[in-house]
């Protein structure tokens, strides 16, 4: 049987990974996702949203996950790198997972220190 934990991580791997087509198939297509920079409903508003970090995604560090039921946590430091730095930024994702994919997601992490790395337009 498959964990929501160990869905979450291959989708986490995959995102970070540069594997943007894996990533986003282990997503619902009524993906709900809520996160200090992007809110969405639905894998095309997600897909849209999320793919732009493509580029600037170096990896990650899991550091702390758990499942319980439906639902996994996981805690993470989230790499990035783009022409005003690079970081490592912790984040907690708290999600659940309906029939191996990806249904709900909540993302929390300290806002100003990812804004600070992204070039203004």
């Amino acid at each position: 049987m498959t964990t929501p934990a160990k869905v979450f991580s291959a989708y986490l791997d995959a995102f970070t990974g540069g594997d943007l087509e894996r990533a986003f198939a282990l997503v619902a297509d009524d993906f709900d996702f809520h996160g200090p920079m992007l809110q969405s409903k639905g894998k095309a508003a997600f897909v849209e949203g999320a793919s732009g970090l493509g580029p600037i995604v170096k990896g990650h560090d899991m550091l702390r996950q758990w499942s319980d039921g439906d639902e996994a946590c996981s805690i993470y430091d989230f790499k990035i790198e783009t022409p005003l730095g690079k970081a490592s930024i912790t984040m907690t994702e708290w999600v659940q997972v309906r029939d191996g994919k990806l249904a709900r997601s909540r993302l929390v992490f300290n806002t100003p220190q990812f804004a600070a790395l992204m070039p203004s337009e």
